[in-house]
């Protein structure tokens, strides 16, 4: 994955998680995932699996295609 794909999805995470009023704490214990792991995801310097995104979008209440940009 490109470092601009991966930024652009960590951007769209975080814009959601703020629009849910959410902590990362709160949507990573959603996600089975570690606060640290999920906040790198949203500076967007790891590529998450296709599992752990979907885990995110769901943690977050929102579809894929809010998040990736095609």
């Amino acid at each position: 994955m490109s470092d601009e794909l991966q930024y652009h999805i960590g951007h769209k995470l975080n814009q959601a998680r703020r629009e849910k009023d959410m902590t990362q704490a709160e949507v990573a214990k959603h996600a089975s995932t570690s606060v640290n792991h999920y906040a790198k995801i949203e500076r967007g310097e790891v590529t998450p699996s296709l599992k752990m995104l979907e885990k995110v979008v769901n943690a977050l209440d929102i579809k894929s295609s809010d998040v990736l940009p095609f």
